[in-house]
């Protein structure tokens, strides 16, 4: 359905509530699924449907339909629901009206334009890797995703846009067995740029496989209460998993206890500390130039010289707590209303501020240069006995609590890396985990691999990134 049809329905029934919009979705993908030596999945689809929101007094009407010709009786449904139960005073943080049209703009291959026999034989290639590692490797699995949306958003305020995006995520595990043991190695990757982005990754999956192999022979981490060095991937799955969500203003205004937690100006950790969110740098798995309401991307601080200054927000959210949108409100697809959402999550790198978008630095991957770099890097000077962390396994948050299991872990005794151990969990309160950094690395890497869940809509592609750090007093389960 085009702009100017959208544009002629929106203008129709304007007048019937405080605001109203269309949301029109295109969608093509690839989902390929391996298990071993078996294909479960190896599928492309195509979908198009719209969504429409209506709010009137403060209340709101939600429906969609995966038909143009359906459009109609969308419009009416979504109306009549806002007009049913609203009885207050409708608040949207103002928003200049826009006309814009943003194409695809990559700079590397379209994956559409790649047969779907070339994709699954990328992912039988990387299965034939992780099986043949090592006699111990019991089962695997690889997982191609693939996406292209076209969404055209169109208000009664006289918005009218138009942006589409390509993203890829491909995520590998490789389980390991012996004697009873059974431990694995897990690789994401993600993108926004272009098929090229998934190739030459198999160094890094054998890596993963040995990984887990040799963990089968790792004594079990001592538990209690150490001084941990966690690496970039660590620290941007716990920036975003552990502080991003709370920072999501429609959790915040909900929740009177929280939002007195989360109130500015708390400090928040040390004066060194920052942390943002913005779907404005481009080309990462959080990016787009418009959010689902059609508020433009920013960059937003969060947490500015180890105080807290900004939040996520809506334009509901904004209005109600008087703050300004940031272009937060995202939805999977055309069947779920936008909620407040992470787009790319980041903690800077010492040094870095707010003012620069940091790159990938290089990453060791094996062992040997793991210890090496962690060794000369400065993370570890003055650290008596503690732990050092890299990669996840998996982990999970409860409010202000996480949980987060690393994927290989030494202990450092005097400053120096000895014993590898395994089963290393770490958990704490991410307010008094912030507090306790007590170092920043110059580092940085971004996780391009992260799919978010929230509300019942899971698999939003974000962005998460972050320096090693050093953070004492981390509670690390074990035997």
């Amino acid at each position: 359905m085009n702009t100017a049809q959208l544009q002629e329905l929106v203008n129709k029934y304007r007048s019937q509530v405080d605001f109203l919009l269309v949301r029109w979705e295109d969608a093509q993908g690839t989902d390929i699924v391996l298990r071993k030596d078996i294909r479960e999945t190896c599928a492309e689809d195509l979908a198009s449907g719209a969504h429409v929101r209506a709010c009137y007094k403060g209340g709101w009407g939600f429906a969609s339909c995966s038909r143009a010709d359906q459009l109609v009786t969308c419009l009416q449904q979504a109306i009549g629901a806002a007009r049913l139960i609203g009885e207050e005073t409708t608040i949207l943080a103002p928003v200049a009206p826009r006309i814009e049209r943003y194409s695809l703009n990559l700079p590397l291959t379209d994956p559409r334009e790649v047969p779907l026999e070339q994709k699954l034989a990328l992912c039988d290639h990387y299965n034939h890797i992780l099986l043949q590692a090592d006699p111990a490797i019991t089962s695997t699995a690889v997982r191609y995703g693939e996406s292209w949306q076209r969404v055209v958003i169109v208000t009664s305020e006289g918005t009218c846009l138009e942006q589409e995006w390509i993203d890829l995520e491909m995520r590998f595990s490789a389980v390991a067995g012996r004697g009873g043991q059974v431990q694995t190695g897990r690789e994401t990757l993600g993108s926004r740029r272009g098929y090229e982005d998934l190739l030459q990754y198999e160094e890094r999956l054998e890596q993963s496989a040995r990984r887990a192999v040799h963990a089968l022979s790792l004594p079990v981490v001592k538990g209690g209460v150490y001084t941990v060095v966690i690496d970039p991937i660590l620290s941007g799955l716990f920036v975003h998993e552990a502080f991003g969500h709370l920072s999501e203003a429609d959790m915040v205004y909900e929740n009177p206890d929280l939002l007195e937690t989360m109130s500015l100006g708390r400090r928040f950790g040390p004066p060194n500390l920052h942390i943002l969110d913005g779907a404005q740098p481009a080309q990462h798995r959080g990016s787009y130039h418009f959010d689902d309401e059609g508020t433009p991307a920013t960059v937003t601080p969060l947490v500015q010289n180890g105080e807290l200054v900004g939040r996520l927000h809506s334009r509901e959210t904004a209005g109600k707590l008087e703050e300004l949108p940031t272009g937060n409100a995202r939805c999977l697809d055309y069947h779920y209303a936008p909620i407040v959402r992470m787009t790319n999550t980041w903690i800077a790198p010492q040094g870095a501020g707010l003012t620069t978008v940091p790159e990938n630095t290089p990453a060791p991957i094996t062992p040997e240069a793991i210890c090496a770099y962690y060794q000369k890097s400065g993370a570890l000077e003055g650290m008596a006995a503690g732990l050092l962390a890299v990669n996840w396994l998996g982990g999970q948050t409860n409010g202000e609590m996480f949980t987060f299991a690393a994927g290989e872990a030494w202990y450092v005794e005097k400053g120096q890396i000895t014993q590898q151990v395994r089963d290393v969990n770490l958990s704490g309160n991410v307010f008094q985990t912030l507090e306790d950094i007590e170092w920043i690395g110059q580092d940085f890497f971004w996780d391009e691999s992260g799919g978010c869940g929230k509300g019942g809509q899971s698999g939003l592609a974000v962005g998460c990134g972050g320096p090693s750090l050093r953070i004492k007093d981390l509670l690390v389960g074990g035997q």
